[in-house]
């Protein structure tokens, strides 16, 4: 659904604030060439050639290039066994000239998926997709962020939403991105509840979010007439025709801020993985202050 000159919502701009915070990562990266000779390197890992994954990867490598990090991409091919899967990453995990690994999910269904993100050192899971990491994200510790819900809070933060008292809403419930985004949220001392496909009267619980986060993957599934006036919204969703999960205009007239889609969430997701592919250069180097 296109935007319309009725909404009354002020947009988030995440292409903006992602383009600010590759820049930043570039200049970490450049002082960290500057003071040891090495320049942060992301590993790709690709299993068969999905054609959206293999665009992906592709994108993510070109912004690798403009943010000065090194990308080395692994190619394997469909019929890989999960042992082998399991090699091939452990192989990146144990070598010192790569600081960051990203396994391009989905890997095919007769994979151990788990067993292929278990095998990344934490101290490289710049995705964030470890259990590791998960329990550092709950637990309020030192690792990494699931990178779509590292993007959320820095959109948040930018736009100056106060989350402490406030009532989140997440609906959706996935590994990477519905649970990891209600426990950032809860460490910033909001209200979460979580919503999914079974939850019993949807429509009720977000009327009540002051901050809603929409992460169910079904296009314009949130109408505008259950958001709350003057929510946040954030709509993390990207389906077929360019839409969120969010029917953006009507959303729009009744929301004080909204990410629309495309430009708002998914810019945020690549410049946190590249950001965080530096801080781990940075870390794995002994550097601080970069």
């Amino acid at each position: 659904m296109s935007q319309t000159a009725q909404s009354t919502a002020r947009p988030m701009d995440g292409t903006a604030l992602a383009r600010t915070t590759v820049e930043e990562a570039a200049a970490s990266a450049a002082e960290i060439r500057r003071r040891t000779g090495v320049t942060p390197c992301l590993a790709t890992v690709l299993v068969g050639e999905d054609p959206a994954s293999v665009t992906y990867v592709k994108m993510k490598q070109n912004r690798c290039a403009k943010a000065g990090i090194e990308s080395r991409h692994i190619a394997l091919p469909a019929d890989i066994t999960t042992e082998q899967l399991v090699a091939a990453v452990t192989e990146l995990s144990n070598d010192r000239s790569v600081h960051g690994i990203l396994l391009q999910h989905p890997v095919g269904p007769h994979i151990d998926e788990r067993a292929a993100f278990e095998a990344i050192d934490p101290a490289k899971d710049v995705d964030g997709v470890t259990m590791h990491s998960f329990a550092a994200m709950g637990f309020g510790e030192p690792g990494f962020v699931s990178c779509t819900p590292g993007g959320i809070m820095r959109l948040l933060d930018a736009y100056d939403v106060e989350l402490s008292g406030k009532h989140a809403v997440v609906v959706g419930r996935s590994a990477i991105l519905g649970k990891p985004a209600g426990m950032l949220l809860l460490a910033r001392d909001a209200t979460v509840t979580y919503c999914h496909s079974r939850t019993v009267d949807l429509a009720a619980h977000i009327r009540q979010a002051d901050v809603l986060v929409a992460a169910v993957g079904k296009p314009e599934f949130i109408s505008g007439a259950d958001i709350k006036p003057g929510a946040v919204v954030i709509d993390a969703g990207y389906n077929a025709g360019n839409v969120g999960d969010v029917h953006f205009a009507s959303a729009a007239e009744r929301a004080s801020l909204i990410t629309p889609v495309p430009g708002g969430v998914g810019p945020m997701t690549i410049a946190v993985l590249l950001a965080q592919t530096v801080e781990a250069a940075a870390r794995q180097l002994g550097l601080e202050g970069v």
